[in-house]
This record gives C-alpha cells, structure tokens and sequence, in this order.
C-alpha cells in the first residue's frame, strides 16, 4: 500500500501490540487520516473494517478503499457500534481492534469544526454532522449542569465561576464562535506566563460533552470484548486521564482472577476475558514528542482475549447525559 500521508501518535507501538497476521480480519475504530488502516493493509491478505463518525474523514479514505482490492470497507458511524457494523458486514468475530480515542489533529486544524480556540470558527465541536452543537449547549444548559461539564469532563477548579459568567453574558449575546467563549474564559480564569490556555479545560469539557466521548468509549470497549476472537487482540491509545481510567478500569477488571481474601470469603467471579499485554501504560519516547508535542499526553493499553464469555456490561454512567442538558432536564 503507499506510505501513510499522516503518522498516528504510537503508531508503530500500536500496530506491534495489534500483530495483524496475513488472512486476518481487523477493525480500526477510530479511522481518522487512515495511518492504522494502512499499517494493518500492508499485512498481505488482510482484511479491516474502518470506522469513523466524522464524514469528512471517511471520503478522505475513499482513494485507500478504491486501492485496496475489497480489503478495506470503510463505514461512517460512531464506534461504539463497532459490533453491529461487524454484522452488517457479515463478519461475526475478528481477530484485532485498535482505537485512537479522542479529536484527531485535522479536526482541530479546521477552523470551520470549532474544536480549537487557538483559530476562531463557529462553536460547533461536533465529531459527525447531527445532533446539538457546543454552542447548543453554552446557549440552553443550566448553570448548574454547565459546571458540572466544565468540572467532570475538563477537571476545571474554576467550572462555577466559568458557568456564572456564561450563563451572564448569555443573556445579552448568545455564545456562537470560539473566539467568543475563550476570551470570556479567559476573562474569569488567569493564569500565568507559560501554563495553558485558561480555556484549555473548558473546550475540552464541551468537546467531550458534545460527543459523548467517555460514553461511546465504555460501549466501545464493551462492544470489542464480544465481537473478538479468542487471542485477539485490542490496542487503545488515549489522551488524557478520563479516557485512560476508563481503559485501565476496562481491563484491569476484565482481566481479574481470583477473589476475595484471607479476611474475606471468596467472591463468584467471571473468569477473565482479557489477558493484559501492557501491565504499565505505553508512552512516546523523546523523539516522537520533539516531532509531535501532542504525543507528550498520550498513552497505550493493550490486552489479548481470552476463551471466556465476555463479561455482563457496565452498569450506565452517572456523566451528565446530553439529551437530558439540551431539553432542560
């Protein structure tokens, strides 16, 4: 296949962990400029579903699924339907899944996506073309729910004082572009010469908020544990510490044995579905985060599926829902 116009952050980790074998079905569930899909095409005989919810991704991949000679089918749907998009392509279980989670670097490269303070666009922060935009939610959400947001998904200390100034200034001019919302953030919020933008945290709220990003994960993972095959594998790489909690939390209890203690009678537990390959975190050495200082933040989890049932799924989150905050519930 021709070489890769994009390089994923731990990319070439990924894939090692990942081991596509020739004759083997992969999906990449985050398809984004493509550099996973390429990699695993390069195996001889491969074949990979690629998913992605951003549109403008999947026809910019239209060229690698003409060149593929049918290997490559390329899907627009959010991830976590991974399992029902495997269906839908007649394939029952697969023998890889690798995700890059979170909002990729062309998606804050373009103004018009509204991902990104640092270029003044309108406030959208959408990954696919429906459902309520940031500015939706800047414009409807309570107060109270807005810095619940800001504080859970974006670990803001100042989340109230930012909700009381929006909800304010709402109410005169309703919040549309960027550049708007990160002077009023900045406004509130100092800081000082050399940390982060004071809104920083705050887009990174909305931008999950919006996409239902830490949901589509747990669903996501859940999704992968059933559709893998015995000694498939699953390769995760996150940016931030709500993403990698939830892999960590994912597979530490999915890949548990045993139960209770010598103080403690032993517990029924189902018998682990994952076998961990990265008992620590797997990071970017020097070199790539001198090229890619967004690879500074990112980290990779891998584990292999084992023979056992996939567990029962996760009870439903406590997050703040998106469609309860947009109709005032």
């Amino acid at each position: 296949m021709s070489s890769a116009p994009h390089i994923p952050v731990l990319g070439r980790e990924a894939i090692a962990h990942l081991a596509p074998r020739e004759g083997g079905v992969y999906v990449d569930a985050t398809f984004g400029a493509g550099g996973y899909s390429r990699a695993i095409l390069d195996v001889p005989g491969t074949r990979l579903i690629a998913i992605d919810r951003d549109r403008t991704a999947i026809a910019g991949g239209a060229e690698l699924a003409e060149g593929s000679a049918g290997r490559l089918m390329l899907v627009e749907d959010r991830f976590s339907n991974l399992a029902e998009v495997c269906a839908a392509q007649g394939v029952e279980a697969i023998d890889g899944v690798v995700m890059d989670v979170g909002v990729s670097s062309m998606q804050l490269d373009q103004a018009g996506r509204g991902f990104s303070f640092r270029l003044d666009g309108p406030l959208d922060m959408r990954m696919g073309q429906t459902g309520p935009t940031a500015a939706d939610v800047v414009a409807r959400a309570s107060e109270g729910d807005l810095a619940d947001i800001i504080y859970l998904f974006g670990e803001e200390r100042h989340s109230r004082r930012i909700a009381r100034a929006i909800v304010a200034d709402r109410q005169e001019t309703p919040f549309r572009t960027t550049r708007a919302l990160a002077d009023l953030v900045g406004r509130v919020v100092r800081s000082k010469p050399g940390e982060i933008h004071p809104a920083t945290r705050t887009f990174q709220a909305l931008r999950i908020f919006v996409n239902e990003e830490l949901e589509e994960l747990q669903t996501a993972l859940a999704a992968a544990e059933r559709v893998l095959k015995p000694g498939g594998r699953l390769v995760v790489v996150s940016f931030h510490s709500l993403e990698d909690r939830i892999v960590k939390n994912f597979l530490s209890e999915r890949s548990k044995t045993g139960g209770g203690s010598r103080h403690l009678p032993e517990v029924a537990q189902s018998p682990p579905s994952f076998q961990l390959l990265t008992r620590r975190p797997v990071v970017a050495g020097e070199d790539e985060v001198g090229r890619n200082p967004r690879a500074r933040s990112a980290k990779l989890r891998a584990a292999e599926r084992t023979s056992a049932p996939a567990h029962e799924i996760d009870e439903a989150s406590s997050w703040p829902k998106l469609s309860d905050v947009i109709r005032g519930g």
